[in-house]
């Protein structure tokens, strides 16, 4: 946000005044809140980034639009679809945007991935596999709490449907899903999904509890397309994918880049510009259409329509 020529970081709030100050003194934000009421009551603030728990999404995304701010909220952006469409909804009627922030998709390894989807480089796509985890046991985290909207689905699993649904650019009909419940937490730490594109499948899991990894594996009826750092690209170094077709194996390379830094110019550009969105909140919504539907699957054992 400090590095955009776009936009201008003007604050930062926290619930303690003292945590808000010495988060700015940090990293040289001109302006802090004691409260996130103050922050969203100062006039000069025409957008709010929202990181805050899950649980909280939905209370903050209302009363930032009640104060005219356009949102950039982090994902998922609430704890359910109803509530994802009470959000959008709100949105709307106050006339403020409103948008998931998904960062990977502004990649440009991920944009380069849908062209060469898109441009049938590796025939018709028939499957998505991902694979994402990482390991805390931190009681305290925000991620092993239920009521915070903790858990591997919510936290990770929101990637892996995020991307078959973007690579497929279509909506899954239908979930099944695999949980296993942390004994002591009550969260998902480790759960499998799939999701029935039709004529083309996904399957993903997720993990809090497994040694770190991600991975995104596409393959179609003529090649397939291996995203080696999906989600977590650094900033410094070059990207690379690796695409297999008839007529061998490549590596494709894209220059350092930041994915949100990305996000925040492109984001920037529709409040300042009145054009729509560049994710829209009903990718929002349907996203968590497939999330309620996995976790439907688990109390059921089968497969929940979307």
């Amino acid at each position: 946000m400090r590095k955009s020529k776009i936009s201008e970081l003007h604050g930062i709030c926290s619930r303690n005044a003292e945590t808000a100050e010495s988060a700015a003194a940090e990293f040289g934000i001109p302006n802090h809140y004691p409260s996130y009421e103050a922050m969203v009551a100062d006039p000069d603030i025409e957008a709010v980034y929202i990181p805050l728990p899950n649980n909280l999404h939905l209370e903050w995304i209302k009363k930032c639009a009640d104060e005219g701010k356009h949102i950039l909220c982090e994902k998922p952006i609430t704890m359910d679809a109803d509530e994802a469409r009470e959000a959008a909804e709100y949105c709307k009627s106050r006339g403020v945007l409103l948008m998931e922030a998904f960062m990977y998709r502004y990649h440009p390894q991920w944009r380069r991935a849908r062209e060469l989807v898109d441009t049938g480089q590796i025939g018709i796509v028939k499957s998505v596999h991902t694979v994402f985890s990482y390991n805390n046991n931190d009681p305290k985290n925000i991620r092993n709490i239920p009521e915070l909207g903790g858990g591997a689905l919510y936290d990770i699993g929101c990637y892996a449907i995020s991307v078959a649904r973007f690579i497929f650019d279509r909506e899954p009909s239908k979930a099944v899903s695999l949980i296993n419940r942390h004994p002591d937490f009550g969260t998902d730490m480790l759960t499998s999904g799939i999701l029935d594109f039709g004529d083309g499948h996904s399957v993903f899991t997720v993990g809090t509890l497994n040694f770190p990894c991600q991975k995104v594996d596409i393959i179609g009826t003529g090649g397939s397309i291996h995203i080696k750092i999906p989600f977590n690209s650094y900033t410094d170094v070059p990207m690379e994918i690796t695409v297999v077709t008839g007529v061998g194996s490549r590596e494709v390379k894209f220059h350092p880049a930041d994915q949100y830094g990305i996000q925040v110019d492109t984001f920037s550009s529709a409040v300042r510009n009145g054009t729509p969105e560049p994710t829209s909140v009903e990718d929002a919504v349907n996203n968590m259409k497939v999330i309620d539907a996995v976790f439907r699957s688990e109390k059921s054992g089968g497969y929940e329509t979307i």
